[in-house]
């Protein structure tokens, strides 16, 4: 499609994927499947019908180095970096700024860097279908995954009216979003059928979304168009630190999405997995032994079951008469934890900061 741009957040700190996970180098960033990083595996997923050059990326200025060293494939000027995090609104009404510049009615597809996506060929149609509503009906769309399961880890967007027509991927009016369900609500939602899983990716033409930041945020929209108004200038940099940091941190999905009429959802059937722990790279990956263990590098399992180790080069890592652990050594840190408990690795992030360990970070 012509004028399409990619938005590709990529400032998270990926917590619970420590210790490979760290400040300089967080999850985004990681080999997890492949030899490729999940941003670079994102990077060329859009590059197949969006032009490098109009694929932006938002991240940290703590991370532009890293940041710079995997994109040599995009223009410099195409990386945006905010001075501090202040949640999916902002980041993404800034770099909306940008592309604005180029073409206010261009079709921007936002994605975040680090999940792992497959059947690349349907992920397209799908994108594009999505984009082509966003064209013809002015809308902000986003793309739901079908639930498998009644999960809790996950925001939900209920449908109301089939717009499908003759098209082959289903799309439909949204009826609201709502939050990560607890798992009574969960299973209600799926025997109610009409629920999506919140990808977190959204599709829009840019002047639509810019007028949706400025009917619901428009504190937010007024100190975005003070930065507007620097770019290019010396005073750049200066500017988007002060007013920056000022802003409120705030979701798209708050912000906007539960206000706005204008919002469609297009089905997305094609394999997701937001990798949010290391129990979620241990279910995505297909290479398991006859007991059920997986992993990375040079590992050995003995009598153990159902497990995921990572040994980073020139370590081995063995596990011996265990089940069901996950084990991660990375230079100087080591991670072992039972797989259940891979939501609470953040907690070990937490506790190092607060002991002022940050060299373990």
């Amino acid at each position: 499609m012509k004028d399409l741009y990619t938005l590709i957040m990529a400032g998270g700190s990926g917590t619970r994927f420590w210790p490979r996970s760290k400040t300089v180098k967080p999850k985004q960033y990681l080999n997890i499947f492949g030899d490729d990083s999940l941003l670079q595996d994102t990077i060329k997923r859009f590059a197949t019908f969006s032009e490098e050059e109009k694929i932006y990326i938002v991240s940290s200025a703590t991370q532009a180095k890293v940041l710079e060293e995997q994109t040599p494939m995009l223009p410099k000027n195409n990386l945006i970096y905010e001075p501090v995090g202040r949640n999916t609104l902002p980041c993404i009404g800034l770099a909306a700024m940008f592309a604005e510049r180029e073409n206010p009615d261009g079709i921007m597809v936002v994605s975040p860097s680090d999940h792992l996506i497959k059947n690349n060929s349907l992920f397209k149609d799908t994108v594009l279908a999505a984009a082509k509503i966003a064209d013809e009906k002015d809308g902000i769309v986003t793309i739901g995954i079908t639930p498998t399961y009644a999960a809790t880890g996950y925001g939900y967007v209920q449908t109301a009216e089939n717009i499908t027509g003759t098209e082959k991927i289903k799309q439909f009016k949204v009826e609201r979003f709502v939050e990560k369900p607890d798992e009574a609500t969960a299973t209600k939602y799926l025997q109610e059928g009409g629920f999506y899983w919140n990808s977190g990716l959204f599709v829009f033409k840019v002047s639509v979304f810019l007028k949706a930041v400025e009917e619901f945020a428009p504190e937010l929209y007024a100190d975005l168009r003070k930065i507007q108004a620097e770019f290019g200038k010396d005073s750049y940099e200066q500017t988007l630190d002060t007013i920056y940091r000022a802003v409120e941190s705030i979701s798209v999905d708050y912000g906007i999405m539960e206000h706005a009429k204008n919002i469609y959802l297009v089905e997305g059937n094609f394999d997701w997995n937001d990798l949010g722990s290391w129990e979620s790279v241990y279910l995505a990956d297909e290479k398991k032994d006859e007991n059920g263990n997986a992993g990375s590098g040079d590992t050995m399992f003995l009598d153990t079951k159902n497990s995921y180790v990572y040994a980073e080069d020139d370590n081995v890592v063995a596990v011996v008469g265990m089940e069901d652990v996950i084990v991660v050594k990375d230079g100087n840190t080591t991670l072992v934890c039972k797989r259940e408990n891979a939501e609470d690795i953040k907690k070990i992030v937490e506790q190092l900061k607060a002991d002022n360990k940050s060299q373990y970070l």
